[in-house]
């Protein structure tokens, strides 16, 4: 079901923008289900959200995660993307085959309770804390979308959140912003290298998902984004990969292709580097057969130690929704 949503939806997108502005209105969405939602609290324009196809949790989040050892991992090919997370020594990774079907992991990690989240309409995979000001969170996805960004929903107070920020838009926590864990977009290979006994989250079986099947088959070689109405970057196509962080308080962005065809390099105190050996989850019908995106690594240097930060691989399109007075670099 959740497959024929995202297909016909991703089909019949361009026509539908209309008539799902028209029903961007909290009391439509209080009869599916968002009674609880205070939505005399919100920081957007309800016209910007529109429906994914599916209901709320319709998509759902996997919220008690079962893990086995790297070495037990049977179905990941080698250069299969996962989200590498290490915190106190409890390494983790979260296969994008599962999250593409799942879109939020509620975990807690190194005894830190944390989302983890893959957006595949702007392929942003983001670690947050769910703990924020003596509260612990649980999300949940609305089925809703902005910017063609997943919007997350917390279920204690069933607030509306933008994955790509962090930021709640919608509801009593409205302004409140989850704060980031630095985590890596790599191949399964990378993660096994790194962490040779680390943990690779398991297939849950109480879901009957086509786990290793990409559902939007060639999207990261399409024209136009899904269900986004906004202004397009300038100077670089809008499905194009880009790598954004954040250094000193500002927003930056870096072509994909630029970096690949330099190998590494410095901005300000942060070094970037590419290496080959990672699928596109968002090519080929199957992950393991997609084109060759290859590895990001995004770091800072503190006192002479180079320290992971968070980044995205993310496409231009929504770098810019997002931080439209920001640059994306595209040459040398």
């Amino acid at each position: 079901m959740v497959k024929h949503f995202k297909i016909v939806f991703l089909i019949l997108g361009v026509s539908l923008v209309g008539l799902q502005a028209a029903m961007a209105d909290p009391a439509q969405w209080k009869k599916e289900g968002w009674d609880k939602t205070d939505f005399s609290k919100s920081i957007i324009d309800f016209g910007q959200i529109f429906s994914g196809g599916p209901p709320k949790d319709g998509i759902p989040s996997l919220d008690d995660p079962k893990f086995h050892r790297v070495n037990d991992e049977k179905d990941l090919g080698p250069d299969e993307p996962v989200i590498g997370l290490e915190i106190n020594g409890d390494a983790r990774g979260y296969p994008v085959r599962i999250l593409m079907w799942h879109e939020i992991v509620n975990d807690t990690v190194g005894g830190v309770p944390v989302a983890v989240t893959y957006c595949p309409l702007c392929n942003t995979s983001i670690v947050f804390k769910r703990e924020l000001d003596g509260r612990l969170l649980d999300f949940g996805t609305t089925g809703k979308l902005r910017f063609s960004d997943l919007v997350m929903y917390d279920r204690q107070t069933e607030s509306w959140w933008q994955q790509f920020t962090g930021k709640a838009i919608v509801g009593q926590m409205t302004g409140k912003v989850l704060t980031p864990v630095p985590s890596r977009l790599e191949s399964f290979a990378q993660f096994k290298k790194r962490f040779p006994n680390g943990k690779v989250l398991a297939v849950d079986k109480r879901f009957d998902r086509s786990y290793g099947l990409n559902p939007y088959v060639n999207y990261d070689s399409s024209k136009a984004p899904f269900l986004y109405r906004g202004d397009m970057p300038e100077g670089i196509p809008p499905m194009a990969r880009v790598v954004a962080f954040k250094s000193e308080g500002e927003f930056y962005a870096v072509s994909l292709a630029l970096l690949r065809e330099m190998g590494s390099m410095t901005m300000g105190q942060v070094r970037l580097q590419w290496r080959k050996g990672q699928n596109s989850a968002l090519d080929s019908s199957m992950i393991k057969k997609g084109r060759d995106v290859g590895n990001v690594i995004v770091q800072k240097m503190v006192s002479d130690m180079a320290i992971d930060i968070r980044y995205e691989v993310t496409f231009a399109f929504a770098f810019h929704a997002f931080h439209p007075e920001r640059p994306i670099k595209t040459s040398r």
